[in-house]
This record gives C-alpha cells, structure tokens and sequence, in this order.
C-alpha cells in the first residue's frame, strides 16, 4: 500500500474550500506498482473536483495488524483507495 501526500487547488466553492483554494490530502492506494499508485492517486482527488494536483511525499507502508485498524486503511483495502481531505496543512 502507498500514501501520498498531495496538494491540489479547488475548481469551485465547495463546503469549507473555496475556489482556487490549495488544499492538503492524504491518499491511501492499496496497489504494487509506485507509478500507478500515484496515478491512480492524482485522478482519484482530480475526481473529486480539484485541478494542479502535486505529489509532496510518496511512502509505501507495509500493512499490519495495528494499521489494519485505522479506518481509512481498512477503506483502502476493501475499495482499493481512500481519499481525505483536510482544511489547514
């Protein structure tokens, strides 16, 4: 499993982010290949409606039992991907 940490801008007003508004994400990409992880990364968080989409940090984690219990681990696994998005870096 990779994380990614990204940045990307907001197309439109949308909740508490407003348009053109830089905002930090967190992915999670239960796939082998580092390329595509990212890929997938950078059109999962494009698909939620933002643009200028840049990868800040890259890891692969290996996945264990304490980690198998975060939520948004356990959602990567079952979906393949978990996208989370925060207000403030």
């Amino acid at each position: 499993m990779f994380l990614f940490s990204m940045n990307a801008s907001s197309r439109k007003d949308r909740g508490e982010f407003k348009k053109d508004e830089e905002v930090p994400f967190i992915v999670y990409i239960d796939f082998k290949d580092l390329f595509g992880a990212e890929q997938l990364a950078t059109l999962f968080v494009m698909r939620e409606g933002f643009r200028d989409v840049k990868v800040l940090k890259r890891r692969q984690i290996k996945v264990d039992a304490a980690l198998e219990k975060d939520p948004q681990v356990q959602e990567a696994i079952n979906k393949g991907y978990c996208v989370q998005a925060f207000s403030a870096h």
